[in-house]
């Protein structure tokens, strides 16, 4: 199955980092493409986007400044699926992506994607203390898949806190 396009640019306001794409994303070419993932119900319910964009619209996401990537480009069923090696050849591939587009925010989209990435044991949710690339601020906000127990307003509120950041710095 193809990898998915990387959405990037430069001067990016936030920059959307997933462990890789499903299964899904992978037939269809476009990021959070699986129907039970919530990801642009989030965006919407959060006041990220002014109104519910679908997954064939990812690369429109652009125009507000807003990008996506993964850790692991190759689509696969579930994480378990992801080796060592690929983690390792991904995160250095991320960190060349950060470096090179320096979004303003790295949204990180699950804890397990930061802490893959950073080889941090924990992270909070939220705005992090130390940034893993020079000039880019880390925000780790919960996984926007079906699977995840955390109340959906919670995790709104989370994503929340990433606009009312993006509204100060506007």
């Amino acid at each position: 199955m193809p990898e998915i396009h990387d959405h990037l640019d430069s001067g990016l306001s936030v920059l959307f980092i997933g462990f890789n794409p499903s299964l899904r994303s992978g037939e269809t070419g476009h990021h959070y493409a699986n129907p039970r993932n919530r990801f642009w119900r989030i965006l919407e319910d959060s006041g990220l986007t002014p109104r519910r964009y679908g997954p064939e619209e990812d690369g429109e996401l652009l125009k507000l400044g807003y990008g996506f990537t993964n850790i692991v480009a190759r689509p696969t069923r579930g994480i378990d699926d992801i080796g060592r090696e690929e983690y390792r050849e991904g995160r250095e591939i991320l960190r060349g992506k950060l470096a090179n587009c320096l979004p303003q925010v790295a949204c990180y989209v699950g804890k397990g994607v930061y802490t893959e990435f950073t080889g941090r044991k924990r992270a909070a949710w939220g705005f992090q203390k130390e940034s893993a690339v020079d000039g880019v601020i880390d925000f780790v906000a919960p996984s926007s898949s079906g699977l995840v127990r955390m109340p959906l307003r919670e995790i709104v509120d989370i994503y929340t806190e990433l606009r009312l950041f993006l509204e100060e710095e506007g």
